[in-house]
């Protein structure tokens, strides 16, 4: 009688550990699934319409963003970012856009629902000066679901 309670209380804690690094990965790596209907440019590149996760990097200073296509099989881009702050908290991801009608959005920032803390793409200086004076707005996620399993859409 023993040996089975101790195999059940056993088989519960090895449940419980093997579900919580899941429980934490959203928060932790910040993956957010996003779905844009239009081509986005990233820094150095341009991603075509469709789903991508943006993932934090495993790093100690929590500044890169990987870009991954939507089951996670192919990384597109490892990028640099720095520090962003908002004031106004949501509870789903928003993202950040500059663009003009020649050429695709550019991604500015991407912040994690309920952070206020968020990721700001860092582009070349010559970047840097055209984005500036191109129109910016923000989009906020119609996701419900404040871990991204389901995707958000970007775009008109």
């Amino acid at each position: 009688m023993d040996t089975r309670r101790n195999l059940i209380v056993l088989a519960a804690v090895l449940a419980f550990l093997a579900t919580l690094p899941v429980a934490r990965a959203s928060e932790q790596d910040q993956a957010s699934q996003l779905t844009f209907n239009k081509d986005v440019q990233i820094p150095g590149r341009v991603l075509p319409a469709g789903t991508y996760w943006f993932v934090l990097a495993e790093t100690t200073t929590r500044n890169v963003v990987q870009i991954f296509n939507s089951d996670r099989s192919t990384l597109y881009a490892t990028i640099q970012t720095i520090n962003a702050e908002r004031s106004n908290l949501t509870g789903n991801t928003a993202v950040t856009f500059a663009g003009g009608a020649m050429q695709p959005e550019s991604i500015l920032t991407w912040f994690y629902p309920g952070f206020s803390s968020g990721h700001q793409f860092v582009y070349s200086n010559s970047e840097k000066k055209e984005l500036a004076q191109l129109k910016q707005h923000t989009v906020i996620a119609s996701a419900q679901d404040q871990h991204q399993n389901k995707p958000m859409v970007v775009g008109d």
